[in-house]
């Protein structure tokens, strides 16, 4: 896991994070990002960096649809884990926390795995659909 903890979030903030984990990962290792459509991830200056490092691949999930990124997963554990577990009387404290936590975790890691088939989730989203889009 590589992680950074940022006060804003910015175009700039994602490059830094870019840069990131192109220092922090093979030379030779394409690297696949899931992301949100948030607009800093398709800024020019984003798009422009991409051009120039192309083993970075990114792929985007539909509006709504947090829940197919298993980095959410992940948020989801450190969260119940650690976060909701302590009090903080500053951010400084929580960003310590955040990083000791990935520090720890990265010291024996295990991946998230779907445990669902992908024409099953499918099928779910396809009745949730018919469940709540109304036709005029």
């Amino acid at each position: 896991m590589i992680g950074s903890c940022y006060p804003r979030h910015r175009h700039e903030e994602f490059l830094k994070f870019l840069r990131q984990i192109n220092r922090e990962t093979p030379a030779d290792r394409e690297l696949h990002l899931i992301l949100d459509n948030y607009g800093t991830h398709n800024h020019e200056v984003v798009r422009d960096w991409l051009d120039q490092h192309p083993r970075f691949h990114l792929h985007f999930t539909p509006t709504s649809s947090s829940w197919l990124n298993l980095v959410e997963r992940w948020f989801w554990e450190i969260t119940r884990k650690r976060i909701r577990r302590e009090s903080f009387k500053n951010v400084p404290e929580l960003i310590q926390t955040i990083e000791d936590y990935i520090r720890v975790n990265n010291k024996n890691p295990k991946p998230f795995v779907w445990t669902k088939r992908p024409k099953d989730i499918l099928e779910k989203i396809a009745r949730c659909k018919a469940a709540t889009v109304t036709l005029h």
